[in-house]
């Protein structure tokens, strides 16, 4: 294990924290969006999956590798049916399709993802204390 492995994962963990976070932020803006980016049906929520960032089971018991992305999916949930007759987007029935974005999913997502950044961070300094004070010994 080499002295910067630590950092390395920690760092990898506050980045794909980060993007959990800008990936939930953008489902409740598009809470509502009853029409998606290319003008047909509505927002598709989105979902960050992670995955280990090493390539074994031997490669992880050999250093602390992080994690990393393994992508951004569309959840297949199917959307809500909402009846308002007078919204503009509304079928001859009155009903719109609104998105499969449920926000208190997504502010729990939002407040797992902010606390596992805060974790990486705490690891980050807890890293760099334990580095300073080997040097310090050192001299």
């Amino acid at each position: 294990m080499g002295l910067f492995d630590a950092l390395d994962a920690s760092g990898s963990g506050l980045s794909a924290e980060r993007l959990r976070m800008d990936v939930t932020a953008e489902n409740l803006a598009n809470a509502q969006s009853t029409r998606g980016a290319n003008g047909t049906g509505p927002y598709k929520r989105k979902q960050v999956v992670l995955e280990q960032a090493g390539s074994s089971f031997a490669d992880s018991l050999q250093a602390a590798r992080g994690v990393r992305v393994a992508g951004i999916f569309e959840d297949p949930t199917p959307p809500r049916r909402v009846y308002d007759p007078g919204h503009p987007d509304a079928d001859a029935q009155g009903y719109v399709t609104m998105p499969n974005v449920n926000t208190v999913t997504e502010m729990t997502d939002l407040i797992g993802a902010s606390r596992a950044y805060e974790a990486n961070v705490t690891a980050m300094q807890t890293a760099k204390s334990m580095f300073a004070r080997t040097l310090d010994l050192l001299k």
